[in-house]
């Protein structure tokens, strides 16, 4: 059975109320969820708003026409949570980055690479973060977002470029 089928036979169950199939499609989407929100969001607050999109996604599941659709459906609810961040949210000073950062090296150096990754625009930031922050790969940001390969492909290669001349553009600054 391939990952796309087995996501669809989890969101199934746990549309049946199977709290397993729900932790086991937690486990696999996770990572995704923190890397959307962390390119959209304040590193300090990432966390919280990961538990809310999978709170959110349970409480929502029956409703979820095509359970073949789930990492997709879950995208768009981390992707919408973060717009509703902003909405009612003011936020006085953002932390640094070195204070407590946890999935990247707290060093000046991961620092100036994530706010250079953070500058790019959504399409490749979101990307570039699934990859070079949450380790996932090419087909596993395809099958887990809902993008095509080739769009992954194009978006790490373009995105890359940009990365490099925003942190070439940092060190001469």
């Amino acid at each position: 059975m391939d990952a796309d089928a087995k996501d669809a036979e989890l969101a199934r169950r746990a549309q049946l109320g199977d709290r397993n199939a729900f932790g086991t499609l937690y486990q696999r989407y996770a990572r995704v969820v923190h890397g959307i929100l962390l390119a959209r969001l304040p590193f300090a607050v990432v966390e919280d708003q990961s538990q809310e999109v999978f709170i959110t996604a349970f409480h929502r599941l029956r409703g979820l026409r095509d359970p073949a659709a789930f990492g997709g459906w879950l995208c768009a609810i981390a992707r919408t949570r973060a717009k509703e961040f902003y909405r009612g949210v003011v936020i006085e000073e953002e932390l640094k980055e070195e204070f407590g950062a946890t999935c990247v090296n707290s060093s000046a150096e991961s620092s100036e690479a994530l706010s250079a990754l953070r500058s790019l625009p959504e399409t490749y930031r979101e990307t570039l973060m699934l990859r070079l922050v949450e380790g996932l790969t090419g087909p596993e940001i395809a099958a887990r977002t809902g993008m095509t390969h080739g769009s992954v492909r194009v978006n790490l290669h373009r995105g890359m470029e940009l990365l490099r001349r925003a942190l070439r553009k940092e060190l001469h600054s």
